[in-house]
């Protein structure tokens, strides 16, 4: 046999050799090793025959069919082989995802619990519905509405604020103005002058004090021999105590019982108020509404007294200016 037949022959077995492998190796990676699951979505979103099934990021299977479901026609079935040990379980949930931004759909099986059951071959991975470009688009617009309404109001809100905060600077410039800071000054020119008159007095009052700190000296050494005195009156009260001790602790121990009593006693009116809750809220609702308004008539009369008896302001009184300033 000649150089070049044995080559071809060589070649040829190799080729069938290898055929053979591959088929085997894909005879028993994507037959017999697979495992059929389904799952339901109600909106699909490009999945189709093919399209990788990852079970916690990792691919471990494929979609084999995509149809309408025939008892509910508002979700879509999707059929699913994964490899054989895929440990897809009661919690795990089945979602639509994407690797990345510019990749195709697929589908997304979470790992669930370990503690969840195994679903059986053929069973229904529970699943969960993503958001879709739709509904987050809806989602935005309706959001750019109540953004559009709340500026509205919020603009409202500001030209309300910005005519009180006019009104309460022109109040500023009204109590601020000249006759009201010569009213001030007369005041503290009173001030100093009676000050002024009080001094002597003050200066008395200060020597007085000083007498009455060295006669409470020679108190304090007269009252040395009573410090001893209650010294000894302390001892013969803490030995006193002593023999009143177990008396004190069985009235302690009574004490105790009826604080014990009393907790219940207050558990018991604890559970009549909460019984009641709607009730008192009610009161205290009202009591705080009366509160309220007795507030507000108080700071009124505080503020415009003459209006109980008049309607209109009666004139500022005049300072009564001092003799010889004239």
């Amino acid at each position: 046999m000649k150089l070049e037949a044995k080559v071809g022959a060589f070649v040829l077995v190799s080729l069938a050799i290898l055929c053979a492998t591959v088929y085997y190796v894909s005879h028993v990676d994507f037959g017999g090793a697979r495992v059929p699951y389904k799952t339901y979505l109600r909106q699909a979103g490009g999945l189709e025959p093919g399209t990788e099934v990852l079970f916690g990021g990792i691919t471990v299977g494929k979609i084999t069919a995509v149809k309408p479901d025939p008892t509910d026609p508002t979700r879509i079935e999707i059929a699913l082989d994964v490899k054989q040990g895929t440990q897809l379980n009661a919690k795990s949930l089945a979602r639509l995802g994407t690797v990345s931004l510019m990749s195709r759909p697929v589908l997304s099986i979470s790992t669930g619990s370990n503690d969840a059951p195994r679903l059986p071959a053929g069973g229904v991975v529970p699943s969960e519905e993503t958001l879709s470009l739709d509904d987050m688009q809806r989602k935005i617009v309706t959001l750019a509405d109540s953004a559009d309404t709340l500026l509205s109001s919020l603009q409202t809100n500001l030209t309300d604020i910005t005519g009180d905060a006019r009104r309460l600077l022109a109040n500023l410039n009204q109590i601020t103005g000249e006759s009201n800071q010569k009213r001030v000054a007369d005041i503290l020119a009173n001030a100093d002058t009676m000050i002024t008159r009080m001094s002597p007095k003050i200066d008395k009052i200060t020597d007085q004090v000083t007498e009455l700190t060295t006669n409470a000296n020679g108190l304090v050494t007269k009252a040395g021999p009573l410090v001893d005195n209650v010294n000894t009156t302390v001892s013969t009260a803490n030995e006193t105590i002593r023999g009143l001790r177990d008396p004190i602790q069985t009235d302690l121990e009574e004490v105790h019982k009826t604080l014990a009593d009393a907790r219940e006693l207050i558990g018991n009116l604890q559970r009549v108020v909460r019984t009641n809750d709607q009730n008192i809220a009610y009161t205290l609702e009202n009591v705080r509404i009366a509160t309220d308004n007795l507030s507000d008539l108080t700071q009124s009369v505080k503020e415009r007294p003459w209006s109980l008896i008049r309607v209109k302001q009666p004139q500022d009184r005049k300072v009564p200016q001092k003799e010889g300033s004239q």
